[in-house]
């Protein structure tokens, strides 16, 4: 679903934190944690928002009104944004690549979880999760990056899945 398609009600503080302990719920080798995340409901995603579009415009100086207002919008599409912080580093036994993965293993869990509870998400990263002027306001530190902006709301509708690659095209069986 895009996050334009979801609406309120949105999770309830217990079932928001059923989705937390679902996302951390996940393969950490090392138990570094090499991931957070912050919470956007409210008005306080409308501040982030002027953030956002504050960097929009100082890269698009000729933005109309209506541009710089969708990107003021952007986290207040859906009644609940989970961003996912990836905050992998160099480790003496744990590759980062392993960290990266982890936080990949937690956005997908809040996803699946959003859905279970009969919620929709949606994963984004657009470009804000790579703005270093965005991730600054976010407080992120300078080794820390974003997996992902998961959206969660009621759907307006219910949902279509897209195309899938058939599985006789993406397996094999070694061996044989």
């Amino acid at each position: 679903m895009k996050p334009i398609e979801l609406t309120g009600p949105g999770p309830s503080p217990a079932q928001l934190e059923t989705l937390l302990t679902v996302a951390a719920r996940v393969p950490d080798h090392g138990k570094l944690t090499p991931w957070r995340f912050i919470v956007f409901e409210g008005e306080p995603r409308r501040a982030v928002g002027e953030a956002i579009a504050k960097a929009f415009q100082a890269d698009h100086p000729d933005a109309t009104a209506d541009q710089i207002e969708f990107e003021r919008n952007r986290l207040a599409r859906a009644p609940l944004v989970i961003a996912v912080v990836s905050r992998a580093a160099p480790h003496q036994k744990i590759p980062e690549w392993e960290q990266l993965m982890s936080a990949g293993a937690a956005t997908m869990n809040l996803v699946t979880a959003a859905h279970a509870l009969g919620f929709a998400a949606n994963w984004l990263t657009e470009w804000y999760a790579y703005d270093r002027r965005v991730l600054d306001a976010l407080g992120l530190a300078p080794n820390e990056r974003i997996a992902g902006f998961v959206h969660i709301g009621t759907p307006v509708r219910p949902p279509e899945d897209r195309p899938r690659p058939a599985l006789s095209d993406i397996v094999t069986r070694y061996g044989m």
